[in-house]
């Protein structure tokens, strides 16, 4: 029986993996059934293909899953790179690396399953691979263009018609109270082999982002690297893999050390959490600073501060997102592919902005400054910011 499924997978694995997935889909789509107490929930599934910002901000759906589930299995997928991330297994949540272009990682999900239950995040082309891997019972958010992408999903949840945080909205899918707000440690720090760290009080400025257009003006980033210095709080240059350029840019003289690609999420995360602050644009690592507890100034130019901001898990976070808002093109209103009327963004490209870099040059440097002296003092006097 063995050496017939290592045929079998053999043969198949020579199919597109998108191609088995959506065969697979159909052939399964009979067997839907709803949770009861019959048949009750034994197996859960968070499915998606999320960038890391958005994966970290699932955090209060997979909250929220393990008070409702607490003896089920529980699996989250995960980018290759932002799987290491989970190794802590954040609320029993064990994370498994996917990649829609991997077919042994699809077959490593196959191996897992059936599921009793499985949540869709973003993407609903992903009810389709919980389908395919045996999802009896698929819910997500509707509206997904085009509309095929929808047909797996058995529960479709209606948008929140009220401004919302991503994080919040996620939590959302699932009935019932809003769980409890994110406390440092409730997402277990992943263990790395030591590396050279920054001596002393030191600040993390990572200046690199996902488009030019997040990116913040390199004489704001010298002024509010000098005026950190002066306060006795050494500068720390983070940027990712091929952004060498922005730092040097920022520093030419070499002023203050750098970590330009030379980290991976798990060391990252460790460089966070050992500095007094990060200050960085609306990307991932902002998120990032979210769950390791640094507090974090996020400066926002085409993205939006009511979707990606604190919302009200992370309310009690010593966080600030910092935009000029509202902004005249920040005007769109679009998530996920779905509009929604109370929306502000600008997902333009750099080919499309008609002002490149306006929404973020409208950030000015005393802004930062002054939320930087906030979220230093808020550490230093806790208890005192609370009275």
């Amino acid at each position: 029986m063995r050496l017939a499924r290592e045929a079998g997978f053999l043969v198949v694995s020579r199919l597109p993996t998108r191609l088995l997935t959506l065969a697979l889909a159909v052939a399964k789509a009979p067997l839907r059934c709803a949770p009861s107490a019959d048949r009750p929930v034994r197996r859960i599934l968070v499915a998606h293909y999320l960038l890391l910002g958005d994966t970290v901000l699932l955090a209060p759906l997979l909250a929220k899953l393990a008070a409702r589930y607490p003896d089920a299995e529980r699996i989250v997928l995960a980018r290759p790179a932002v799987a290491p991330l989970l190794s802590g297994n954040p609320y029993g949540f064990q994370a498994l690396a996917y990649d829609p272009r991997d077919f042994q990682s699809f077959r490593n999900l196959l191996g897992r399953g059936p599921f009793d239950l499985a949540y869709v995040l973003g993407d609903n082309r992903y009810a389709w691979l919980a389908r395919a891997v045996g999802a009896r019972w698929i819910v997500g958010f509707e509206g997904d263009r085009p509309a095929w992408k929808n047909w797996m999903l058995d529960v479709l949840q209606a948008l929140p018609a009220i401004p919302t945080a991503w994080a919040d909205m996620a939590a959302g899918l699932i009935d019932g109270e809003a769980p409890p707000s994110f406390r440092p440690g409730d997402w277990p720090a992943p263990e790395v082999p030591k590396f050279d760290l920054p001596d002393g009080d030191y600040a993390v400025l990572h200046v690199g982002a996902s488009t030019p257009l997040k990116l913040w003006p390199a004489d704001r980033w010298r002024a509010l690297a000098k005026m950190l210095f002066e306060r006795g709080i050494t500068p720390v240059w983070s940027a990712g893999h091929g952004e060498v350029g922005l730092v040097e840019m920022i520093d030419p003289e070499h002023r203050y050390r750098r970590y330009c690609g030379t980290l991976n999420l798990p060391q990252l995360w460790h460089l966070l959490a050992r500095g007094c602050i990060l200050v960085c644009p609306d990307t991932g690592v902002a998120h990032l600073g979210k769950i390791v507890g640094v507090p974090t100034i996020a400066l926002f130019g085409p993205g939006a501060p009511q979707l990606y901001g604190k919302g009200d898990f992370w309310r009690n976070s010593c966080y600030i997102a910092l935009a000029e808002d509202p902004f005249p093109c920040r005007d769109q209103r679009l998530l996920f592919r779905r509009e929604l009327a109370w929306v502000r963004r600008c997902g333009r490209t750099t080919a499309t902005c008609t002002t490149p870099g306006a929404c973020m040059r409208a950030i000015p440097v005393d802004a930062a400054v002054r939320a930087v002296l906030s979220l230093l003092d808020h550490s230093a006097n806790p208890e005192g910011n609370r009275q």
